[in-house]
């Protein structure tokens, strides 16, 4: 094939990009109708059954027959494509069947759903599965908790929920004590905060309302049908998942903007600074005076005025944090209201029309005139100062006015949606509310962990099992909270597993011996702390195309390996491991090294297929379980054989279009791999409605040739850019004898990061740097073999001697 048909078939391929480039199903067109489609509901007596898809039935009871159709906190939309389905009836009551269960209601008097009345029966299977009534999931894969706050492992204060999916193959959600919505969100356009949907009690009358997910080893499909019906996950901004400062500590803003600096001097990216509670007035300032709390709750953790000590021009401030790309969050605790010496108290008093009189106005989130206030006269104002997004960082207590309405659940949806009614792509940095829903308000704060060695340990299983109830964005404080102080080895390994979770942030309490800046620490952990730091922004690309899978499928990138393989029983035993996008499996290191070697002993699994272990370069095929020792530097990792791992250069400070990197790693198959990458503007909620694009990678190898295809990006958005900077990496693997670049012989060069190919014999790595084109020029890249440079995978006498030079200088590794 000549190099323009190459070109013209690839292009084609691009054009049905968006609807390949997922193996997953994905989640319906984005609606919230809470009644469900004609046809879907049978009614018998006081019961009223709601098929929504072939494996999720609604089950209602109501003792005067009234039934929902409102939505409630965590079910929005109901109305689905209606299944094909039966139903069959006789004296004793009713059977549905569907494709995949059978439903059978044989009601009593009182017609409740008991283990006497409802059964369910999962079909196929060697074995059918029959659920009753009240009947206990032993099997459940549980889901996630309210918070870490003071747990050091898998010591909580507050116990895991269930999740969504079980060995068992059904779990069941019991949505009774649900609040309701008054009217959906999307039938009304918002001025404020309080148009449209608001939370109301449900009925009093006793009643059930039970979902069953009857979905077997099928995860993937069950996540995707829950967020069908409670709401997609949403794709957080891009800046998202770089790199956050974040630290509780009396900062200034020249504090914080000769911080920033350090991180531009020691070449490190930073996106996000976090301001903590000294931001506005503090306890010590407050006491001083002689004020009180009248709320009850700890002086100086609330606060809304600018601690003009501290920051005495807040606006000019994070202009020059914004002026080099760095978005800004402020530290909140909401639940002490508004206190008398607020500069806002007297705005606050009068818009809640209270008496001149008043001492100081409660936390009533709950109502309206209270919640208009709370983002007009509280919020607006700092955010046009600046204010990026807040850090709700308390519980606010357990309990509403509303009966079953946490008051940190109802927050979180409200600050949700009041930015995205102002058109922003919203980002709330929260404790979660507790129960099911909270999966559509991210990023969660898991609160304050105890810095050990435990806590770090039990972090891996905790994120990836929140997936199970659709939550994909845990923030964890990377170092733990209090004490605070850690040796120096428990930093490190901290970080790197940070590398690899959701979203990158460092934290500490207010601890003069707690160190989170990495240039203080001494060799080797500061080179290896750097490095682990722009790793991470060189993932950026990576993870916002992953992070676009989870809105488009309910699937979570950061998931259980039984996601993707329910019937291999390695999938449920190794805690420590996880699928972290689709091309890598990773299980960050969670224990010390051994004194007297410097390394440590780890077990992966490697899953069904082939994979590349990261460290060494070795290719496994699984499934089989490897054990192999690990240095400081090293993050076990595995590598989807062929994968295309698209990163970027990592930068310091807001800079032109950074460097694109394609990375393509090896595969002993003759096959070809595929990774569409997704870009938007990376802010506003435009993406929601198409404004988006992809860009379509392939890449081939032979026994003669690697051949990479870039097709230039399909769909459109606002801010585009107009050229392309390109790098590619082909790791583990023998040098080319030659390299073309659509059709054009590349010339060596002998200088890294010039246009030109080098290999780099310490990595076994061939780099390929291209001039900057202009975005809408294909690309055609060939690495040429010959018989003194096969194209094959390095033999085992190079990955023995790979491995030990990998260890001893990671920075020539890949990534």
């Amino acid at each position: 094939m000549t190099f323009r048909a190459t070109i013209l078939v690839t292009a084609a391929f691009s054009l049905l990009s968006p609807l390949l480039c997922y193996a997953a199903p994905r989640v319906a067109p984005t609606q919230d109708v809470p009644h469900a489609a004609a046809g879907a509901t049978v009614t018998w007596g006081h019961a009223r059954f709601t098929v929504l898809t072939s494996r999720l039935i609604r089950m209602e009871w109501s003792a005067d027959s009234h039934f929902e159709d409102r939505a409630t906190l965590v079910f929005l939309n109901r109305h689905l494509p209606v299944p094909q389905f039966t139903k069959t009836s006789d004296a004793n009551g009713i059977t549905l069947e569907t494709q995949d269960l059978t439903l059978t209601y044989h009601p009593d008097e009182q017609g409740q759903f008991t283990d006497k009345t409802l059964q369910i029966t999962l079909k196929g299977g060697p074995t059918p599965v029959t659920w009753h009534a009240g009947q206990k999931d032993t099997a459940n894969l549980l889901g996630t908790t309210r918070t870490l706050d003071g747990s050091s492992g898998s010591h909580l204060k507050s116990p895991m929920e269930d999740g969504l999916v079980s060995r068992s193959g059904w779990s069941v959600v019991d949505d009774s004590q649900s609040p309701v919505f008054s009217v959906s969100s999307k039938l009304v356009v918002r001025k404020t905060v309080v148009d449209g949907a608001w939370v109301e009690e449900r009925t009093t009358a006793p009643h059930q309302d039970l979902y069953f997910f009857g979905y077997g080893h099928n995860y993937r499909q069950a996540l995707t049908d829950y967020c069908a019906v409670a709401g997609r996950i949403p794709l957080p901004p891009r800046y998202a998942f770089g790199v956050w400062w974040s630290r509780y500590w009396s900062y200034t803003d020249q504090d914080l903007l000769s911080l920033v600096q350090q991180f531009h001097e020691n070449s490190l990216p930073l996106d996000v600074m976090v301001v903590d509670m000294d931001w506005h007035l503090n306890e010590d300032q407050l006491k001083k005076r002689g004020l009180k709390d009248l709320s009850g709750h700890r002086l100086g953790w609330d606060g809304y005025t600018w601690n003009s000590t501290f920051f005495p021009n807040p606006t000019a401030f994070m202009a020059q944090l914004h002026a080099q790309g760095i978005k800004v969050a402020l530290n909140l605790h909401p639940a002490s209201g508004v206190q008398s010496w607020e500069s806002a108290f007297p705005d606050m008093v009068k818009a809640m029309n209270m008496p001149e009189s008043t001492q100081y106005v409660p936390f009533l989130i709950t109502q309206k005139n209270y919640a208009q206030a709370y983002f007009s006269v509280l919020h607006h104002p700092l955010e046009k100062q600046g204010v990026d997004f807040w850090w709700l960082d308390w519980q606010q207590e357990k309990t509403t006015p509303i009966a079953g309405l946490n008051p940190t659940w109802w927050q979180n949806y409200l600050h949700f949606t009041d930015q995205e009614r102002q058109g922003k792509r919203p980002l709330v940095f929260h404790l979660l509310g507790g129960g099911l829903g909270n999966h559509r308000y991210q990023i969660g704060f898991s609160g304050d962990t105890i810095s050990t060695w435990e806590s770090l340990a039990f972090q891996p299983w905790f994120t990836a099992t929140a997936a199970n109830v659709g939550y994909a964005y845990w923030s964890h404080d990377i170092g733990g909270h209090s004490p605070g102080a850690i040796d120096p080895e428990l930093y490190t390994r901290w970080v790197q597993y940070g590398v690899f979770s959701p979203i990158f942030r460092t934290h500490t309490t207010k601890n003069p011996e707690a160190e989170r800046r990495i240039w203080a620490y001494p060799e080797p952990y500061s080179d290896i702390l750097r490095a682990s730091f722009r790793l991470r922004a060189e993932l950026k690309p990576y993870l916002y195309t992953e992070a676009r899978k989870t809105y488009d499928t309910g699937i979570a990138f950061n998931r259980p390996l039984y996601y993707d393989w329910p019937e291999e029983n390695d999938a449920y035993t190794m805690p420590n491991e996880y699928i972290f996008g689709d091309n890598m499996v990773v299980a960050p290191i969670v224990q010390p090294v051994d004194p007297k070697t410097g390394l440590v002993q780890a077990t992966l699994w490697v899953p069904p297929g082939q994979w590349v272990e990261r460290s060494s370069g070795k290719t496994y095929v699984g499934p089989t379980k490897i054990t192999q020792y690990f240095s400081l530097h090293q993050t076990p990792m595995l590598i989807k054989a062929g994968a295309i791992m698209p990163l970027e250069e990592a930068v310091s400070g807001k800079s032109a279009e950074p460097q694109r990197v394609m990375e393509i790693w090896p595969t002993s198959q003759k096959e070809k791999t595929y990774y569409n990458i997704y870009e938007d503007n990376g802010q506003g909620v435009e993406y929601q409605k198409g404004a988006y694009g992809f860009i379509a990678v392939n890449a081939q190898q032979t026994d003669t040739e690697k051949r990479v295809e870039i097709v230039p990006l399909s769909g459109h958005f606002k801010g585009m850019p107009a050229q392309r900077h390109y790098a590619l990496r082909f790791p583990a693997a023998m040098p080319p004898a030659r390299i073309l670049v659509n059709g054009h012989v590349l010339a060596p060069t002998p200088f890294a990061g010039q246009v030109g190919w080098y290999y780099e014999g310490n990595s076994l790595t061939t780099h390929v740097v291209l001039p900057p084109q202009a975005a809408h020029t294909p690309l055609s890249v060939v690495l040429v073999y010959d018989a003194n440079h096969p194209a094959q995978m390095p033999p085992p006498r190079l990955y023995r001697a790979f491995n030990p030079l990998n260890r001893s200088l990671p920075r020539l590794g890949p990534f």
